[in-house]
């Protein structure tokens, strides 16, 4: 299953991806209600209205729930492509971060590979949609890229075991972690230079974990103008997704639709030589096998 957000008439609301005999189709929620059986329909008509909290922990049993016939059933009021004015797929109070998780990455940053998770945070206000500009913020000249699997918490997570850990996830989608280099090694820390607006961007859509199988196997691409800078696989993550949901929540408890953003591969801009940095007129896209592609425009800040 597929699900993300979109604006209509300046409301948030639902879009679910399903399979028609044409192909994929995407499909307004609200025209879901009456395919769920009896017993979820309350829970879905609160969760077409309400927030992260709301859907993501019915998401396993609806995918399971639909009838099989659902596609066929809605085929005419599918359309084929994603609405234009997309949101991003979830509003995380939590949007935590992995560095240094690609062993290749550790050494391409002159860095030895961590003994345990290295955390740090997004604040929410870098929150991006697909499509949506990233603004350079006039004070920096080496904003970077960051290629990411992207995982999305679905129900309440605190001192969780790596078996219930994995079954906190309520999808995936992609991510490209946005960076002023400048900011983050002046400032000797890295807040300020991971959390600029727009700096998160996350998208296309949350792909639930039936649709993408094992996501330790999934090839992980970034092109800028077109030109592939990134290309890796995530089965060259450090630590894998159970294992940073298990770890996280140790000591913070993770809500339906926090995100982990699990690191990102060798390519990055700063460690080229010479230097990559974003420009003004720049399109960035994320491509993640079984996830879509997420792009970006620069744009000046």
């Amino acid at each position: 299953m597929r699900i993300g957000r979109y604006l209509h008439a300046g409301s948030r609301r639902l879009f679910w991806h399903i399979t028609t005999p044409a192909g994929g189709a995407w499909l307004d929620g609200h025209h879901l209600h009456a395919l769920a059986p009896r017993h979820m329909q309350d829970a879905l008509e609160r969760a077409l209205c309400g927030g992260d909290a709301e859907l993501l922990p019915l998401l396993p049993e609806l995918e399971t729930a639909l009838p099989a016939n659902a596609a066929a059933a809605l085929q005419a009021q599918a359309t084929s492509g994603l609405p234009a004015e997309i949101l991003p797929p979830v509003e995380p109070r939590s949007f935590i971060c992995v560095g240094l998780n690609y062993l290749d990455h550790a050494r391409e940053s002159g860095a030895e590979p961590p003994q345990a998770p290295l955390l740090f945070g997004k604040t929410g206000n870098a929150l991006a949609a697909h499509r949506q500009p990233v603004r350079l913020p006039p004070d920096s000249r080496q904003v970077d890229y960051e290629a990411e699997l992207a995982v999305i918490v679905g129900r309440v997570c605190r001192q969780a075991g790596v078996e219930q850990a994995r079954n906190a996830i309520a999808g995936y989608c992609c991510a490209n972690d946005i960076s002023a280099r400048d900011f983050q090694f002046g400032d000797t820390q890295w807040y300020r230079g991971k959390s600029a607006d727009t700096f998160g961007p996350l998208g296309p859509v949350l792909v639930t974990p039936a649709e993408v199988g094992d996501p330790h196997d999934l090839s992980i691409r970034l092109r800028l103008n077109g030109r592939t800078l990134q290309d890796s696989n995530t089965s060259n993550l450090i630590f894998h997704v159970p294992e940073l949901i298990a770890y996280i929540s140790r000591s913070i408890t993770l809500q339906p639709g926090d995100v982990i953003l699990t690191g990102t591969p060798p390519g990055v801009g700063f460690a080229r030589k010479p230097p990559i940095y974003l420009q003004p007129g720049d399109e960035v896209e994320v491509e993640i096998e079984k996830l879509g592609i997420l792009a970006n425009p620069i744009v000046a800040g």
